[in-house]
């Protein structure tokens, strides 16, 4: 181990071909992904100048990934996992490329925008289960949990410079250019996958009907609910994500706070992405640690301190560090989280699993900020944050002192 691993992991880079492709072409995607999200937005709005319709944009988004998303976990088990993701992410490639055609041509549809953005979204969401499985299969045990906080990086770095790169490319050569880059980062992504090994699962299942994979389907899930390190995961998941998520009441504290100035609603959201790349680049600590479960608790209880905080302390800069320290524990949250799914569960249920892992947390948000939306139309954005954080501090706390299984859940699987 040289003297940089014990601050950031850099093991799985440097001694796995496989995954250091792999990383390469996730990490391009995810960037250029960030600039198709605010690509949509920009044309959405440009097409209709309807907030509601710019909100619809999340419908096109959050249905795919539920339906797909489950789909994709039973087929990731039925079938040669590399395949799947081959198929899927070029099925997305070709969907961002009609995405650019028809911004360069101006059909002007704000209907084809969010058909194909639905489109697009599902190929991602088919594909992301057997994604998500390539790291234990790629990487020795011990350094799963390193990998995952790479491909974390990866996530926050392009939430941070994402939008910002979007922004410039927009600006200079259009929406067109945005959806292209977007295309060929996602042709990148395939460069990394094609180079890999088959990636059967332990015990496939192939030749069965639609009844067969229903029920294939509901297997994972009571994997998920009946293994109690698992369910006590999930369940921490969603105290953080429903209870305790911040960002729809950003609008409404900058403009009572800081005379809805739109570089400090930006600041809010840089800061949280800023926290979890400070937290990823020194997830040395946390990702050698033997009890991740402990870990993840203890992150998730300062994710929702820190948001309590947000809403009640005053000044920019306090409010900016609240958001930064929330950012770093989610990250060190979504890495030991990440480690304790994939270690935990068999791999003959990893992508069934993975997918209902990536419905929870792709979805969840979306619940947690209606309801931190619904509850500040009621006591105001400060008392919805800090309840909302002290909810969360609660349930979480609960979930540890009762998942036993979870605390003392080790690295080599046992407790």
């Amino acid at each position: 181990m040289i003297a940089l691993d014990r601050v950031l992991d850099t093991r799985p880079l440097r001694g796995h071909a496989g995954f250091r492709r792999l990383w390469i072409g996730s990490t391009a995607s995810a960037f250029s992904g960030q600039v198709a999200v605010v690509a949509v937005l920009a044309q959405v709005w440009e097409l209709t100048a309807s907030p509601v319709l710019v909100g619809v944009v999340g419908l096109a988004t959050g249905v795919p990934i539920a339906v797909f998303g489950t789909l994709g976990g039973t087929l990731a088990d039925a079938l040669d996992r590399r395949r799947l993701v081959l198929f899927t992410s070029a099925g997305a490639a070709v969907v961002a490329v009609l995405l650019a055609v028809q911004a360069a041509v101006g059909l002007r549809s704000w209907l084809l925008v969010l058909a194909l953005v639905a489109a697009q979204t599902g190929c991602s969401a088919l594909g992301s289960s057997a994604r998500r499985t390539f790291v234990p299969r790629l990487l020795p045990r011990d350094q799963v949990a390193p990998g995952l906080a790479l491909n974390h990086i990866s996530f926050q770095g392009a939430m941070l410079v994402g939008p910002a790169l979007a922004g410039l490319v927009i600006a200079g050569w259009g929406t067109s250019a945005a959806y292209a880059l977007d295309a060929a980062a996602t042709a990148l992504s395939l460069y990394g996958v094609a180079r890999l090994p088959a990636m059967r699962p332990d015990r496939e299942r192939t030749g069965r009907g639609f009844v067969e994979g229903l029920r294939d389907t509901v297997e994972g899930w009571q994997v998920l609910l009946r293994t109690p390190v698992l369910r006590a995961a999930l369940g921490i998941d969603l105290a953080q994500t429903v209870l305790a998520m911040p960002v729809a009441l950003f609008p409404a504290l900058n403009a009572e706070r800081f005379a809805d100035d739109p570089r400090t609603l930006g600041l809010f959201l840089s800061a949280i992405a800023a926290g979890g790349i400070v937290a990823a680049l020194t997830s040395g600590p946390a990702t050698r640690a033997r009890r991740p479960g402990l870990v993840m608790i203890c992150a998730a209880a300062v994710w929702g301190v820190a948001l309590g905080v947000f809403g009640l302390v005053d000044g920019l800069w306090a409010a900016l560090v609240c958001l930064a320290v929330a950012g770093a524990a989610d990250t060190v949250s979504v890495i030991s989280r990440g480690t304790v799914v994939q270690l935990a569960t068999p791999d003959s249920h990893r992508g069934r699993v993975s997918a209902a892992e990536y419905v929870v947390g792709a979805g969840a948000p979306g619940i947690g900020n209606a309801r931190a939306g619904l509850v500040a139309g009621y006591v105001g954005p400060e008392l919805a944050a800090a309840t909302g954080g002290a909810a969360c501090v609660l349930c979480v706390g609960l979930i540890g002192a009762v998942g036993r299984e979870l605390r003392r859940w080790t690295v080599d699987g046992r407790s």
